[in-house]
């Protein structure tokens, strides 16, 4: 029993080592097509934070979209910027207006 006990706090220690945004790539990987697709985009995830770590303030935009970024969605306007890959389009018409 112990050693469950153990295991399960290993676990738990291992999943928090991630940063937000690592887990938001991770989660946007999970939504590849099949598996050679997911290995590669897992080690561009990889070695991108390692080129650029996160900022705090990046890490604050990445707790807020992981729970609304869902697959099913990520092909759609709504998906990509549920997702963090596209902003709303009232951002981007008024940064368009501003230019």
């Amino acid at each position: 029993m112990r050693l469950l006990v153990v295991a399960a706090f290993s676990l738990l220690a291992l999943t928090g080592c991630k940063s937000p945004c690592r887990r938001l790539s991770e989660k946007l990987c999970d939504c590849s097509v099949n598996s050679l697709a997911k290995t590669d985009c897992l080690q561009r995830v990889g070695n991108a934070e390692a080129a650029n770590p996160p900022t705090a303030a990046d890490d604050a935009t990445c707790t807020a979209l992981y729970e609304g970024c869902d697959c099913r969605l990520i092909d759609t306007p709504e998906g990509k910027v549920r997702c963090g890959l596209a902003r709303p389009a009232v951002l981007s018409a008024a940064a368009d207006a501003g230019s």
